[in-house]
């Protein structure tokens, strides 16, 4: 978001809440829920600023409340950490959430420094969101182990997947849930080891197409039968694009997330 953007006025914010009624059915209730939140803040900005007490940014608070729709958005779209008190979906009811939610939440805690949620949840380390694990390209000193049936733990986590293993028996291709980026993980023999992740071996182009002054974007994905799809992508600069593509990516096929680069062309 511009951060010079205005705020909104009365009559443009409720004119967003009558749009409200045009959204699938599937898309109302948390929309609903995030709207009444934002509400919420202006009501007691509103009140904050005509008591006289104008010493604090608005746009401090503005912040806030755009983190905390990223933070709720993304708890009921994908999980995320502290899920279980989340209902299977479809859902229906947002849970109960209070301050000590938040002020425990590590999602809300990187959403507030400025830093964007994962599309699923990531692995953890002793039950904590591990987010430096699927962000780093350096390798990981870990405690890992891979019992004889196959079942890999990292740092606590038994959600990890043997996906390959070498001929010595002691190095393997892991990845969390299926999900993200593969990773080779060498065992030490002693309970420990080194976790480092591949880097991306798919190649994807994203083309800049420009006709009659209009700008579109869009991935080229590989279908069975040879042929080529072009999926649209909203942006308005290479970084967002690349950013939407693995978003299509991570919804459509979760199993090649982290694992793709993008080559960058013109039409």
């Amino acid at each position: 978001m511009d951060e010079t953007q205005e705020r909104l006025s009365d009559q443009n914010f409720a004119a967003l809440a009558e749009r409200i009624e045009a959204l699938p059915a599937e898309h109302v209730d948390w929309v609903v829920e995030l709207f009444l939140e934002c509400k919420r803040a202006r009501d007691a900005e509103a009140h904050y600023l005509a008591s006289g007490c104008q010493g604090v940014d608005p746009g401090i608070s503005t912040q806030i409340v755009l983190d905390t729709a990223d933070w709720l958005r993304t708890l009921w779209e994908v999980g995320y950490m502290g899920s279980d008190a989340l209902p299977a979906p479809p859902r229906s009811d947002f849970p109960q959430i209070n301050v000590e939610d938040i002020l425990k939440s590590a999602l809300f805690a990187r959403i507030r420094h400025g830093k964007r949620p994962l599309p699923f949840p990531p692995p953890t380390r002793d039950g904590m969101p591990w987010h430096e694990v699927v962000e780093s390209e350096e390798p990981l000193a870990v405690r890992a182990e891979v019992t004889s049936n196959g079942q890999c733990v990292i740092e606590g986590c038994g959600n990890w997947q043997v996906k390959e293993t070498d001929g010595t028996g002691n190095g393997h291709t892991v990845q969390h849930r299926g999900k993200g980026p593969l990773y080779r993980l060498a065992l030490d023999g002693q309970g420990g080891g080194t976790l480092h992740k591949r880097p991306a071996g798919i190649s994807r182009r994203i083309v800049r197409q420009e006709r009659a002054g209009f700008v579109a974007w869009l991935l080229e994905w590989p279908q069975n039968d040879g042929g080529i799809v072009q999926v649209p992508l909203r942006a308005a600069n290479w970084d967002r694009a690349e950013n939407e593509a693995q978003r299509w990516v991570a919804l459509r096929h979760p199993d090649l997330y982290g694992q793709i680069r993008y080559e960058r062309s013109e039409a």
